[in-house]
C-alpha cells in the first residue's frame, strides 16, 4: 500500500515534497542505494525522483513519437509534398552549419 501526504522535506528548500511510504523489491532498492552510492543522487528519495523523471521523458518521447507519426500519416498529398520540401531545406541549411564552430 502506497501512502502519500504533504510534507516539506530539506532535500529541496523551494519544492514542497509528498510523503510516499512503500516497499519495494530488494533488487529496486540496491539500484537505488546504488545510485546514492554513486552520487547520482543524495538520497533514496532523489534516485526514486530520478527514475521516474527518466521514464516521464521515455514516456513523452513515445507519445510525440507517435503523434508525429500520425500527423504524416494523416497528411494529404500537398501537404506531405509541402513537408518534403521543407526538410530537404532544412538539411540543406543544417548541412550548411559547422556545429564545433557556429554553435
Amino acid at each position: 500500500m502506497v501512502e502519500t501526504r504533504k510534507t516539506s522535506m530539506s532535500a529541496s528548500p523551494k519544492m514542497a515534497r509528498e510523503k510516499l511510504s512503500t516497499t519495494v523489491s530488494s533488487e529496486t532498492y540496491q539500484f537505488l542505494q546504488k545510485m546514492v552510492e554513486q552520487g547520482n543522487a543524495a538520497n533514496l528519495a532523489e534516485a526514486v525522483d530520478s527514475v521516474v523523471a527518466r521514464i516521464r521523458r521515455l514516456e513523452n518521447r513515445r507519445r510525440l513519437a507517435d503523434a508525429t507519426a500520425q500527423y504524416f500519416e494523416r497528411l494529404d498529398p500537398k501537404a506531405e509534398a509541402d513537408e518534403h520540401e521543407l526538410a530537404e531545406g532544412l538539411s540543406a541549411a543544417a548541412g550548411a552549419i559547422d556545429f564545433d564552430t557556429d554553435i
